[in-house]
């Protein structure tokens, strides 16, 4: 099968869509991939790559589109959005090559993969989309726009007429198919859940693996914004410590929320049990994992967004380890199934009770939680089961 993949994001910039095509070029098909040139968490398209517009990476064929670099401001990222939007919607309605099905993954924005729509509408081939985030909610989360506003009505609008012209829509959370069902008002769309498989960096070196020292070490590693209410952490591990001094909470990551998690931790007097790292590599954060006791997720209610499961969740079961969770929806029936995890409500006495239960637990009972995520893992989200489903929705038509 030829397969044309639309994505804005590839290797070297770190997005589980180069393993998936990797993949499926090892299992004997034909795959090239339509990209920009890498710039994201670089703040500037890397300099080996500015003249490459085209090149072979693992027997992938990848085209590499001019776009502007994202950078930390907004200006920058809207820039970056419309560039690549332009630029590949150009690049798709000349493109000669045929193909039997265009794969296009939508992270942020949506509106990056409409090239596929130009070039499914005139191969007259299917599209088949895999949502990995949800829009115009995304912007709203993040509060880059405001709902009901002017500019996410024209979202709204730009947003549905994309997925509307999709052939087959892929769910990375079933609790998305409620919104567009229920916001977007795509009622008789092809929607299946196919979540995604877990990020991996770069292989490391296993020596090189952070020691934590004696203690009770938990770690959480992400994006630290409102709906991860990380901020709550400081005032739970403020009770924790009045029965266990000895319980330290690491944090790496950053996001909105940045500021006001610093300064509860110095308002709070927490700076020695509440150890903020800021941003990492994801290769050397990486390093974090393998000597932590627990790890802690959290994704506050907020609407459809509140209820998906995250990625971090996804990796975190590859770790073995056992977690904490503060989370509902989607994310929480996971962990339920898991059997490797103890569940907490978003409130500082039961996310404390639960950091002290975890400490108070038998040793062996944590490594029978740590394995029963791990064997879920292999069950539900690895590489070769996700590859397994995306590819038989490639290769049959459209019911």
């Amino acid at each position: 099968m030829r397969i044309l993949v639309v994505c804005q994001f590839y290797y070297p910039e770190n997005f589980v869509i180069s393993d998936i095509c990797r993949e499926l070029k090892r299992r004997g098909h034909d795959v090239t991939v339509v990209t920009g040139k890498p710039n994201y968490g670089f703040d500037h398209i890397l300099k080996e790559y500015k003249k490459v517009k085209y090149e072979v990476i693992d027997g992938v064929r990848v085209f590499r589109l001019h776009l502007f670099a994202r950078k930390r401001n907004r200006l920058s990222i809207i820039l970056n959005y419309l560039s690549f939007y332009f630029s590949s919607r150009r690049f798709l309605k000349h493109f000669k090559e045929e193909y039997d099905v265009v794969y296009s993954q939508s992270l942020s924005p949506i509106i990056s993969v409409s090239g596929a729509n130009i070039y499914k509408r005139k191969y007259h081939i299917n599209h088949v989309l895999h949502c990995l985030d949800l829009w115009p909610i995304s912007p709203v989360i993040t509060h880059a726009i405001k709902e009901n506003g002017l500019f996410y009505k024209i979202l709204y609008k730009w947003s549905k007429s994309i997925y509307s012209k999709c052939d087959k829509i892929l769910l990375s959370s079933p609790s998305f198919k409620d919104y567009f069902y229920d916001v977007l008002k795509l009622e008789n769309k092809y929607y299946k859940y196919i979540p995604q498989p877990p990020l991996f960096s770069e292989s490391i070196n296993e020596e090189a693996n952070i020691e934590y020292g004696k203690g009770f070490h938990i770690l959480y590693c992400g994006n630290i914004g409102t709906i991860q209410g990380i901020e709550l952490i400081p005032q739970a591990m403020k009770e924790v410590i009045k029965k266990y001094d000895d319980v330290y909470f690491h944090i790496i990551g950053m996001g909105t929320n940045k500021i006001k998690l610093e300064e509860e931790i110095k308002r709070l007097g927490m700076a020695k049990n509440v150890i903020f790292h800021g941003p990492i590599p994801m290769k050397k954060a990486r390093l974090y994992y393998p000597n932590i006791d627990a790890l802690y997720v959290s994704l506050l209610p907020s609407g459809v967004v509140g209820n998906t499961i995250p990625s971090k969740l996804i990796s975190y079961l590859t770790y073995k380890k056992p977690i904490i969770g503060v989370i509902g929806g989607d994310g929480k029936q996971v962990l339920e199934e898991t059997k490797g995890a103890l569940i907490c409500k978003p409130n500082i006495n039961d996310i404390a009770n639960s950091i002290i239960k975890m400490k108070e637990m038998d040793f062996l009972a944590k490594e029978k939680m740590g394995e029963n995520n791990y064997y879920y893992y292999k069950s539900h989200f690895a590489l070769d089961k996700i590859v397994d489903q995306i590819e038989q929705e490639l290769l049959v038509k459209k019911v």
